[in-house]
């Protein structure tokens, strides 16, 4: 790879031969690698390893993916990490359950791992556009800083996972606009990966929990806007 820095992967599934071959695949990539086979362990290692990418399946002894997703993202260092679930399930709420826990795709089993280089080189290339733009906007008594990942409200900072916080930046950096679910889906998650409309309106309720139901308003029947108010 061409970055001076390698990117770190970590790789965690209780079954050796997929760690192995994705490792293989990962490494020769040029990617840095460390593993873990169950979530305990996933989140010690992520603490002291600062992955850029995490792979994490879902049903893990000890601990599922969904559990441990949600305890790496209530930590400041791995706010901007990409966690991408890796499993065997194909249940709608399997899938609503890892992107409400702050997931960034979403990939069912058995794994390719061709396709798996190439959604994660795009979650990177999305990331690369997102940091070109705008990183401070200030709303009447709210700021949202797109360099810190950080919000704050009369002062106080309001803790965001990663989805919610990018669903608030891109609604705000067009005021008055209505999107539709379609257009927050393609926008947010990106066109390579596969989520459903109602993840939308799982993360838009979040984001109203914390920051209050004035600043963002449902077009009924049409989508979403932020409302300058």
């Amino acid at each position: 790879m061409s970055d001076q820095r390698k990117i770190k992967v970590l790789v965690v599934d209780d079954e050796q031969d997929i760690i192995d071959i994705l490792t293989y695949n990962l490494q020769k990539e040029g990617y840095e690698v460390e593993t873990a086979m169950d979530g305990i362990k996933a989140v010690s290692i992520a603490k002291s390893f600062v992955p850029d990418v995490i792979l994490l399946d879902i049903m893990m002894p000890l601990q599922d993916g969904v559990e441990t997703c949600r305890q790496i993202r209530e930590i400041p260092e791995l706010k901007s990490t990409f966690v991408i679930f890796l499993t065997a399930r194909s249940e709608e709420y399997s899938e609503v359950a890892a992107f409400d826990v702050g997931a960034d795709d979403y990939i069912n089993k058995p794994i390719k791992p061709r396709a798996l280089l190439s959604r994660i080189a795009a979650l990177f290339r999305r990331e690369t556009k997102k940091d070109q733009e705008v990183s401070k906007i200030t709303v009447r008594d709210l700021v949202i800083d797109r360099s810190s990942y950080t919000v704050s409200k009369s002062g106080k900072i309001i803790i965001l996972p990663k989805k919610e916080f990018e669903l608030l930046y891109f609604l705000s950096k067009s005021p008055n606009i209505v999107f539709s679910r379609d257009d927050l889906l393609q926008n947010i998650w990106g066109t390579d990966v596969f989520v459903l409309a109602r993840t939308v309106d799982v993360h838009i309720r979040k984001v109203r929990e914390k920051i209050g139901d004035d600043y963002i308003t449902t077009v009924k029947g049409v989508g979403y806007k932020f409302d300058l108010g």
